[in-house]
């Protein structure tokens, strides 16, 4: 999982899906101020690419532009929800599948998952599913 983090960084994923943010310091409840979280997400839009558009904008968003999912607690879904679904609409049935959808802004970081060696894919998978 070490190797795979190092990885996800050398591959940019981390570009969108950032690993450690912090919570406002204005929110009502003390207790959540400035809160140093790890969702693995920017919560920002990104634009996608056509392959994973639904051509169903709203308002200023293309179908092609979908907010950064985190991916904290992504190695639990199998046993949470029975079965693996990823993406906006479940199309990707493994977390491979998932990345190599990747298009327009999360091109290159597909791309650098795509070329990499069997056992450095692996380790990439291993990581996330860690988390």
């Amino acid at each position: 999982a070490l190797h795979g983090e190092a990885l996800f960084g050398s591959a940019n994923c981390w570009q969108c899906h950032t690993p450690t943010l912090t919570t406002s310091p204005y929110h009502p409840m003390a207790e959540l101020r400035n809160q140093t979280i790890h969702p693995y997400t920017d919560l920002l839009l990104h634009d996608m690419g056509p392959g994973l558009a639904d051509n169903l904008g709203e308002g200023n968003v293309t179908g092609s532009q979908w907010r950064t999912s985190p991916l904290w607690s992504i190695g639990l879904t199998a046993a949470v929800s029975g079965g693996e679904a990823y993406l906006h609409d479940g199309r990707a049935r493994t977390l491979e599948e998932a990345i190599l959808w990747h298009d327009g802004e999360g091109a290159a970081a597909r791309e650098a998952f795509r070329t990499m060696s069997a056992s450095d894919r692996a380790a990439l998978i291993a990581f996330l599913k860690s988390l």
